[in-house]
């Protein structure tokens, strides 16, 4: 699998999201800086980490969402290739339009640094084709702006089309329905507060999100 990761000033999880996605699937992505306007040519998923990316100014995310190299992200998207963003990385999709809804200051305003169980929601998109619907798994957090908020039809509309990927099993931050991740209506783009990158091997604490990287090697195979 041919995959890039994007880099932003103040990205700190790239090189977790890195490795992960290089021990599942056995190939090195192509880290890719925010200020160039192309992506890697037959590039088969695109990896927005997470971090703090221009120091989370104007609102988290904001200014990443207008770098060069998210109209390349936006193409992709569009042609179909597999976007991931995980935390500040769902903070930019949702800035950039990819995603509906915001994420706001988490409701108790303090930053959780924890693991969380998740519930699985709908396994139709490559993202959660690796899990079975309902079932509870243990992802980490790290965040201070993870509250996910959006107006009534929106949130009925992601939930009646089966888009809620993933949901808190307790919520840990006061998410609209407990929300955790969502996909886009084509089920290509999943953003998701939580990191799985963080549990691909045992001996970082589980395996549970090594899963989610197995489903998408399995999709583009």
């Amino acid at each position: 699998m041919k995959a890039a990761v994007l880099v932003f000033p103040g990205s700190n999880c790239d090189r977790d999201l890195a490795t992960a996605i290089r021990d599942v699937t056995g190939s090195t992505p192509q880290m890719v800086w925010h200020a160039d306007s192309e992506l890697p040519a037959g590039v088969d998923l695109v990896a927005v980490p997470g971090g703090f990316s221009y120091g989370d100014y104007l609102r988290c995310g904001a200014i990443s969402a207008r770098a060069p190299i998210m109209g390349a992200v936006k193409e992709a998207a569009e042609r179909g290739v597999p976007v991931l963003g995980v935390c500040n990385g769902f903070q930019i999709l949702t800035e950039a339009g990819l995603l509906p809804g915001a994420l706001i200051r988490n409701a108790g305003l303090d930053f959780v640094c924890r693991d969380v169980a998740l519930t699985v929601g709908e396994s139709r998109s490559a993202f959660t084709s690796g899990y079975t619907p309902g079932e509870t798994i243990a992802v980490p957090v790290a965040h201070h702006d993870g509250n996910y908020v959006a107006d009534a039809e929106t949130l009925d509309r992601l939930e009646g089309d089966g888009r809620v990927a993933f949901r808190y099993a307790a919520d840990v931050n006061g998410s609209a329905r407990a929300i955790a991740g969502i996909t886009n209506e084509r089920g290509n783009v999943l953003g998701m507060m939580p990191h799985p990158e963080r549990r691909i091997e045992a001996a970082h604490g589980g395996t549970d999100g090594r899963r989610l990287f197995e489903g998408l090697l399995a999709a583009v195979a």
